[in-house]
């Protein structure tokens, strides 16, 4: 296959989101190194940008809103809110992240008794109508992206506070590496949340893991628990719990 037209099918399979190195040189049987050198000559023209371990289309990598990611990959994210639902007790404190499959979860919270700790101010109409539901809202700088705070303020409030377990969402989830964000001071936050409960639980559609065309990570912890759907291969969800995950794949109804 002559370079040009392994460019073209490069590009033709990356429409469909992140694909690995090792993904990419299996599907077109050449070589790793040749598909390495193929994603150089691409992201010199600006088709492709390059993460860790593979690359995305340019137009894939600017980071959404809260109102586009909501409407993308609805019903796994539903179905992936009704199994984590499975993963909490009454009485709990959770600490609840910023971002839609978390706030898809959110919303299935309302009739229980539970204190919740959160920076998702698109669950706060929703929560201020629950009656069982202690509510704590961590103040800071908004970031409109999100419709969450961060910074200074929000970390400084979290510090005075333990919970049971943090439910986090992210841009990317990598084995070794951990949540994948766009912005250092979100980063700083998820590994607070992470660092000052429990348990963590971390909402991830398929199309998260291995994703890592951002630039900043919060580690997680030795043990923590992912909760994806169905579309997740058997081979990414062996690399996650090899990762220290303990790995629930929800089906999509």
């Amino acid at each position: 296959m002559r370079s040009k037209e392994r460019h073209a099918r490069l590009l033709e399979a990356l429409n469909a989101g992140e694909i690995d190195v090792d993904d990419l040189a299996r599907r077109f049987d050449v070589s790793a190194s040749t598909v390495r050198r193929d994603l150089q000559h691409l992201s010199k023209n600006n088709a492709v940008r390059r993460t860790y371990g593979g690359a995305i289309l340019t137009a894939h990598a600017n980071e959404t809103t809260l109102e586009q990611r909501l409407a993308v990959q609805g019903k796994q994210k539903q179905a992936i809110a009704r199994a984590a639902i499975d993963l909490i007790e009454d009485g709990d404190t959770l600490i609840l992240d910023a971002g839609s499959t978390v706030a898809a979860f959110g919303r299935l919270l309302q009739q229980r008794r539970l204190r919740i700790i959160t920076n998702n101010l698109a669950l706060l109409p929703f929560f201020a109508k629950a009656p069982t539901i202690e509510l704590v809202v961590l103040g800071g700088a908004l970031r409109t992206t999100s419709m969450s705070t961060m910074g200074p303020l929000a970390n400084e409030a979290l510090r005075r506070m333990t919970a049971d377990r943090a439910v986090m969402s992210a841009d990317g989830v990598v084995n070794g590496r951990g949540l994948c964000e766009a912005d250092l001071e979100q980063v700083a936050l998820k590994s607070l949340m992470m660092q000052q409960s429990k348990e963590v639980i971390v909402l991830a559609d398929a199309s998260k893991l291995g994703r890592a065309e951002q630039m900043a990570w919060a580690p997680l912890p030795p043990r923590w628990t992912l909760v994806t759907d169905v579309g997740a291969s058997e081979e990414q969800c062996k690399r996650l719990a090899d990762a220290g995950a303990r790995v629930i794949v929800a089906g999509v109804r």
